[in-house]
């Protein structure tokens, strides 16, 4: 029997269509009241006004109500903000794979990492360029490689 919390995560981000939700890292838990066996499901978006949350908790209701919790809640928490660390490495390999690349770990300890340059998905050059700041999405920017010439999208860290 698959569990609420599985049924959820296997939710697939409606702009990024290789990625669940779980992989991407809004997904923040998956509750169930024993007795009455309502869900309740908690999730962040990458960013506030994200416009694919509308779907996001559509998608969630709807995998969830054919799964046997037609009454389920999704509630969604600005606090703590959404992370590109939150991305799971199956995730960030998943993106590499559709050709967009991920964005490297934010702070570890006391040490910010600086982006000097992305990585291209496709050939692994570092040769790469920012076309524009905004990609085919609004969490994503558009680049360049300069060694094989394609152009790829970069989620954008927060």
């Amino acid at each position: 029997m698959t569990t609420p919390r599985e049924v959820v995560a296997a939710v697939v981000d409606p702009e990024i269509r290789v990625i669940t939700i779980d992989e991407l890292g809004i997904l923040r838990s998956v509750d169930e009241d024993p007795a009455t066996g309502r869900v309740v499901v908690t999730i962040t978006p990458t960013y506030t006004g994200c416009p694919a949350m509308d779907v996001i908790r559509a998608d969630i209701r709807r995998a969830l109500a054919a799964a046997g919790h037609p009454d389920a809640e999704v509630r969604t928490v600005h606090a703590p903000a959404w992370s590109t660390d939150w991305i799971s490495e199956g995730g960030r390999a998943k993106l590499a794979a559709a050709g967009i690349a991920p964005p490297a770990p934010a702070a570890r300890g006391n040490v910010v990492p600086l982006t000097l340059a992305v990585r291209c998905p496709r050939c692994g050059s570092s040769e790469t360029e920012q076309v524009s700041r905004f990609g085919s999405t609004a969490c994503k920017a558009l680049w360049r490689c300069r060694a094989c010439s394609e152009p790829f999208d970069h989620l954008k860290a927060l």
